[in-house]
């Protein structure tokens, strides 16, 4: 039996694990035993913490959510303007942690899983509604909603735009440079309403 205090320790140290292995492949075809061993644990111990791959993986994405959802919350604290809001967005939205080689390959292998995989793809509506949500909370006290959502609805895609881009690695864009985009496409796009 596991010592008390030790699963949440295992536990993290495997959703980590599934994240740099998937990262390194490129995709989810690594074995429980790939990720344990990553881990430093047996198979038969991520096994047991998880039952299935399948549930490490949703467990993986669930641990990528959270942690968005902590610095999000975090972020926002400290943003005391409608436009300072936004920015603090975009700054979680390429936060280091989340913008590693490994972590951007191991939400690109998610999405691609999320076409078979009902959980996959709830889990990812859900980081998907997040962000949209966060945008329009800022952007909603800035401009007229129609404005708002379509505006909202660009930047979104221009995140998730560059995740894909720097997946690509011929051509890696930094995290600084990332938020200067989507930045300069929000200044644009805000030019001509009062704030």
């Amino acid at each position: 039996m596991p010592k008390v205090g030790m699963e949440p320790l295992r536990r993290k140290a495997l959703t980590d694990a599934a994240l740099r292995t998937i990262g390194q492949h490129g995709s989810l075809g690594v074995t429980m035993s790939e990720i344990a061993k990553e881990a430093g644990v047996s198979a038969a111990l991520a096994h047991h913490y998880f039952g299935s791959k399948e549930q490490l993986l949703n467990e993986t994405i669930r641990e990528l959510l959270r942690q968005l959802r902590r610095d999000a919350v975090e972020a926002l604290a400290g943003a005391e303007t409608p436009r300072a809001r936004l920015s603090a967005v975009l700054r979680v939205s390429f936060a280091a942690e989340q913008f590693t080689p490994e972590t951007v390959a191991a939400w690109l292998a998610f999405y691609v899983d999320a076409q078979r995989s009902e959980e996959t793809r709830r889990l990812l509506v859900v980081y998907a509604r997040r962000l949209r949500s966060n945008l329009l909370s800022a952007l909603g006290r800035l401009c007229p909603p129609d404005d708002a959502a379509r505006i909202a609805e660009g930047a979104a895609a221009m995140i998730d735009g560059l995740y894909i881009r720097q997946s690509l690695r011929s051509a890696p864009i930094s995290s600084t440079a990332s938020v200067a985009l989507v930045e300069d496409y929000l200044e644009a796009q805000l030019k001509g309403f009062v704030r």
